[in-house]
């Protein structure tokens, strides 16, 4: 049996898998419809490259243990077994004692950017690094924004993210 060019894992990331495995493109199109933004050069060079599939998973609004072993069963790896951390990034019950809807000072809607085939993540990123002390910035997405958020929250931010119809705010707080 030969080696297989890329252990696909929860960590992988998209862009490693599609260098890898480019004929895989269609298959996560087919899972989610979300992902026909990776025919974009641009999103393709910057977000596939930060984004892992565990994160991806979620932004296809698809479980993270059958998305891998989906990519597994079709480049013929075994299955995955592991815990699969499936980290919720909704909010399901009211906004955390940090959130202060007064404390709001930017609003951003990162749906133009997106649809236009463009990443927002620089953009949200320079936003965030912009706030004072306390100050929130309000993100609107059509999806969950899973890497950004997980970027801010290793940057010391907090973030948390409601569903409003068919999208989602996510709110980011500067702590120090």
């Amino acid at each position: 049996m030969t080696e297989p060019k890329l252990i696909i894992s929860p960590k992988t990331k998209v862009g490693q898998l599609l260098d890898a495995y480019p004929e895989l493109e269609a298959l996560l199109i087919e899972l989610s419809p979300t992902f026909a933004k990776l025919k974009n050069p641009v999103l393709r060079k910057t977000v596939a490259r930060v984004t892992s599939l565990q994160q991806a998973a979620v932004v296809g609004g698809l479980k993270v243990d059958e998305l891998v072993n989906r990519l597994r069963k079709e480049t013929g790896q075994a299955g995955y077994e592991a815990s699969i951390d499936d980290t919720d990034y909704l909010s399901v019950t009211a906004p955390p004692p940090w959130y202060d809807e007064s404390m709001i000072i930017t609003r951003f809607n990162a749906i133009p950017v997106i649809n236009a085939g463009n990443s927002p993540m620089n953009e949200i990123l320079k936003l965030a690094h912009n706030l004072k002390e306390g100050e929130i910035l309000e993100i609107l997405t059509p999806f969950i924004p899973a890497p950004v958020i997980d970027m801010l929250k290793s940057k010391d931010f907090l973030v948390f993210s409601l569903q409003k119809g068919d999208e989602i705010l996510s709110y980011v707080r500067k702590i120090k």
